[in-house]
């Protein structure tokens, strides 16, 4: 038996791994566990507990196994299946937060074991608190799709699979200061498509996703420098110029999805959207959550993600579970 590093009071580390020896295999609950963190990228406990609500009669049981899948190393797929990412713990309290998880190499040889993986599930890039906010985002919104039969949520994975393509694409612009054209890689946070199950049909919506934690400025006059207007001006050019239809194959409709932890940014960059680019309102949209600014703390679900209003589109905000949007 391996050696047990524990607390004062005998728990095992939240740290680092203290396998005791036992066999773990993975179960059909642990699998749709992986593949939610395959699908999405690091979650929160809370977030995997909503995948599998329906499959467990406690929840203490729950939180036991996922335990059990950060530690024990003594597996058929040769390693422990969770990692704890450490930049969790590099926050004020952070031992009275919930847990935040990713899939480790062995989690994804257990996918691959079950027929489960996809090359095309990728971890969201940048700053691990950035990756983090995008993989809630995503994961909030097919949380929020389970209960509902009208609609159904479609993964970046399957999109890219499809397209065969990867998520960067680059796109020519005009710098508004200069009017010189350059060309520039546009790289969503996340891409997801949205399923609307109507009568005897379906239709389709998709969405790129930009999770901005306000550390980039509005505007800048260095047009090297990534700015809110820039990133605007490159959608322009995807969305409105039609690229993303050639990149991504699709010929649905695509709106781009801003999330921001400050209500102030959000409005801030609403009222340059209005001022300068009115017509990229139609399939631009905002939302505050401050869950992600400072002091950081992993939050729940959001289910309003999906069925509440975001700003923009209509006058009383746009519904992005519903087919025509309006959010009245």
């Amino acid at each position: 038996m391996s050696h047990i590093i524990a607390d004062s009071i005998g728990r095992r580390s939240r740290l680092g791994t203290s396998p005791t020896g036992k066999r773990v295999s993975p179960t059909t609950r642990d699998l749709r566990w992986f593949e939610a963190l395959a699908q999405h990228g690091p979650l929160p406990t809370s977030f995997l507990l909503a995948f599998t609500k329906d499959s467990h009669a406690s929840e203490k049981r729950a939180r036991e196994r996922l335990t059990d899948l950060f530690h024990e190393d003594n597996t058929p797929d040769d390693g422990p299946y969770l990692v704890r990412p450490p930049q969790q713990f590099r926050t004020i309290d952070a031992r009275y937060n919930q847990l935040v998880h990713c899939l480790a190499p062995a989690g994804r040889r257990a996918l691959a074991r079950h027929g489960m993986s996809n090359d095309q599930c990728v971890s969201p890039s940048g700053p691990w608190l950035h990756g983090l906010m995008t993989s809630c985002i995503t994961a909030s919104i097919e949380l929020a799709t389970l209960g509902r039969p009208d609609i159904a949520y479609i993964p970046q994975s399957r999109i890219l699979a499809r397209a065969d393509t990867a998520l960067r694409c680059p796109v020519r612009i005009c710098d508004p200061s200069t009017g010189n054209m350059s060309v520039k890689t546009l790289a969503p946070d996340a891409v997801f498509g949205l399923e609307y199950k109507t009568g005897a049909c379906s239709r389709f919506r998709f969405f790129a996703v930009e999770a901005d934690r306000a550390t980039e400025p509005i505007t800048s006059a260095n047009w090297n420098r990534k700015s809110f207007e820039r990133n605007l001006l490159q959608y322009r050019a995807y969305v409105e110029g039609g690229e993303y239809r050639r990149h991504l194959k699709l010929t649905s409709p695509l709106i781009v999805l801003h999330v921001t932890t400050s209500a102030l940014h959000c409005d801030q960059m609403l009222a340059l959207l209005r001022r300068r680019y009115p017509a990229s309102e139609a399939y631009v949209l905002f939302r505050p959550w401050d869950a992600f600014a400072t002091p950081f703390h992993p939050p729940e679900p959001v289910q309003s993600l999906l069925d509440a209003p975001w700003q923009g589109g209509f006058e009383h905000g746009f519904r992005i579970d519903r087919v025509c949007g309006n959010g009245n």
